[in-house]
């Protein structure tokens, strides 16, 4: 581990947002590691963490509640408001970039703190690909929870929670052992997400089956998954360009109602920008052809600021699925008739905490932590929404959101 970052006192932080996560950034074994490399870090006591206390301390790792002496904290979701320590550098996921109101006191107390606050979204490669996320679990349990969902609406099957079974080894015995009716899911996105979704789906039993096919005769228990091109349209015809759907998003429509006239399931893993099209509206969501009665949005963007209407809120583990109701565009009671069954759970690899804190630390460790090492590192400033006080390079944009003077 290169020398300049053992001169950083580093603290795993306590998650204290509520409902808590049981994730954490870095495994007993992995923050052992780190510090037989000669770094220094501690862990903050905790008792809602998928690995206990005592599984540090027994590693000889010590746990310390004031980190006054503590310059890195490495956490997971957003931190209170009244539990942030001025003039300290965050890294965790604080969801205040694409102008989030429910946290824009969060990037006020961030810049009135003088903290620096390293956001794991912004991560990226100097191509814009993320280098380190909880996307893949997160598509696992999202897939697993639409499909559970449907279950308790329709009753034509019976699945337990993840959350309730040992590990995914579990589940696919769980899988292996249920006969799937006739359910016809449709998946956007094809990055970690996608991919993790499109894992469980055929773990399941479902038969993956092309865009042209899906919105054909074919029967279920299939599934079809998504890419921009297949849901998206330019106005004036021209063909669909990844890369020009990335610059211009604005400038397309939604296609998606296709596919909502053959769907029971959505399952949304598809990263959204807040200028690319919504794929439906509510309007759209009351009408006669809109099939679909239980959506999984794994993306959970809060509407309005959303590409899925009913996503009025994220659920929660202990309560998560929560019914729309497209003609009042309120919330109800799930699982009854004329309303759509909504499950938009915001911390979804809890569900599967150990695995997806696992892989996710060994990803910090070789990809993310070397960055401290260096005088200048692209990779951290890109990732910067504030520093020290002041909105980062690329969050500029965010000034009046954030509630500062132009300059």
């Amino acid at each position: 581990m290169p020398d300049r970052l053992r001169q950083i006192p580093i603290a795993v932080i306590r998650e204290d947002k509520q409902p808590p996560d049981a994730r954490v950034p870095l495994t007993p074994k992995q923050v052992a590691g780190l510090r037989a490399e000669g770094l220094d870090i501690v862990v903050q006591p905790s008792t809602n963490r998928c690995f206990s206390d005592e599984e540090y301390t027994k590693l000889g790792i010590p746990l310390q509640e004031d980190l006054s002496d503590r310059r890195l904290l490495l956490g997971i979701k957003e931190v209170p408001i009244d539990r942030l320590l001025p003039g300290k550098t965050y890294c965790n996921f604080a969801h205040v970039a694409k102008f989030q109101p429910y946290n824009q006191p969060l990037l006020r107390a961030l810049l009135d703190r003088n903290i620096t606050h390293i956001d794991y979204e912004y991560l990226t490669d100097d191509r814009g690909r993320r280098l380190i996320a909880f996307g893949y679990w997160a598509g696992m349990v999202g897939a697993h929870n639409g499909v559970w969902a449907y279950a308790k609406r329709s009753g034509k099957l019976e699945l337990p929670r993840l959350k309730d079974v040992y590990d995914y080894a579990a589940a696919k015995k769980v899988y292996r052992a249920t006969k799937l009716p006739a359910i016809r899911v449709v998946l956007t996105g094809t990055g970690r997400v996608g991919s993790g979704a499109a894992r469980v789906l055929k773990d399941m039993g479902f038969k993956k089956v092309s865009p042209e096919d899906f919105l054909g005769e074919t029967e279920g228990p299939v599934f079809t998954q998504l890419a921009v091109e297949d849901y998206a349209a330019h106005p004036d015809g021209r063909p669909v360009k990844r890369k020009h759907f990335y610059k211009h998003a604005d400038e397309y429509v939604s296609t998606f109602d296709r596919y909502a006239a053959r769907a029971d399931i959505f399952i949304n893993g598809i990263f959204w920008d807040g200028k690319a099209p919504a794929f439906f509206t509510r309007e759209d969501m009351g009408s006669a052809d809109f099939r679909i009665n239980t959506i999984a949005d794994v993306t959970c963007d809060i509407a309005p600021a959303a590409s899925v209407p009913s996503t009025l809120r994220a659920s929660t583990i202990a309560d998560p699925v929560f019914g729309y109701d497209p003609a009042s565009g309120e919330e109800t009671p799930p699982y009854r008739d004329g309303v759509v069954d909504v499950m938009s759970i915001d911390n979804l690899p809890s569900e599967l905490p150990r695995d997806a804190s696992k892989a996710f630390g060994q990803t910090l460790i070789e990809k993310i932590l070397p960055e401290f090492d260096k005088p200048e590192s692209e990779i951290l400033r890109r990732a910067t929404i504030t520093d020290a006080g002041e909105l980062g390079p690329d969050f500029q944009y965010l000034t009046e959101f954030a509630g500062l003077s132009p300059s």
